[in-house]
């Protein structure tokens, strides 16, 4: 696929979404009526809208108000035919961070990656640009958290010169581009290689992927970079 096709079938597909809306999609498909609550709010189509809405999910979480949108059976029969994610995640792997969860999301909202460290790589690129090219939804975040146990390692690892066991391994040296610049940073190093790593992982995704690109370069797609507060349950975009 070139970037160019690639490019039109991103904005025909979120354009098809925008003029005949969600729920005409949904009975075009078969599937059943959507419940009151989800019918209620709109499946959010621009970057903006897309964004305010994790953050307005995440102020209800953190408030101990979540509303836990689209987790009924009917929602399950709903999204049976098909999804329309209208944001992207990468995060950590770490049980603390499901986005579903902090951003008060629901069945089919959030397309979602997860792997220690909230590391791209080729596979993960991929996996991305699939939910870019298929479903355009208008938001990609890369997700970092407060006290990332890969990132410690990582820190861990370059200072005292050792190599972790196993497969370990390979997550540290993938981390380790982000970290080794902030390492003598002042304040607190982890905290430090967090922020650097989200940044960090955000400028290989716009490196590494024409699609992602071209969609920012159209205002279809936003990608942000951001950090979880495991004390506070408070998302900061960074």
């Amino acid at each position: 696929m070139t970037d160019t096709s690639t490019h039109a079938h991103v904005l025909s597909r979120r354009g098809m979404l925008t003029g005949i809306g969600v729920a005409g999609v949904a009975a075009g498909l078969g599937a059943v009526a959507a419940t009151p609550a989800a019918a209620s709010v709109p499946t959010p189509d621009s970057p903006g809208a897309a964004l305010a809405a994790v953050l307005a999910g995440n102020a209800r979480f953190r408030s101990g108000h979540p509303r836990h949108p689209h987790q009924t059976i009917a929602d399950v029969h709903r999204l049976a035919a098909g999804q329309d994610p209208f944001v992207i995640v990468l995060g950590c792997a770490d049980s603390r961070v499901s986005p579903e969860v902090l951003f008060d999301q629901g069945l089919g909202d959030i397309f979602d990656n997860r792997v220690a460290g909230n590391i791209v790589d080729e596979v993960v690129t991929g996996s991305i640009e699939y939910a870019v090219a298929e479903f355009a939804p208008p938001l990609l975040v890369v997700l970092g958290h407060e006290r990332c146990g890969a990132v410690a390692a990582t820190v861990e690892s370059i200072e005292s010169g050792t190599t972790p066991p196993g497969s370990i391994a390979a997550v540290v040296d993938a981390l380790r581009p982000a970290v080794e610049p902030v390492l003598h940073a002042p304040g607190d190093t982890v905290e430090n290689a967090v922020r650097a790593n989200v940044r960090y992982q955000v400028a290989q995704l716009l490196g590494r992927s024409a699609i992602i690109r071209d969609a920012v370069a159209a205002r279809a797609l936003r990608v942000v970079g951001a950090r979880y507060d495991l004390d506070t349950a408070a998302v900061t975009l960074l």
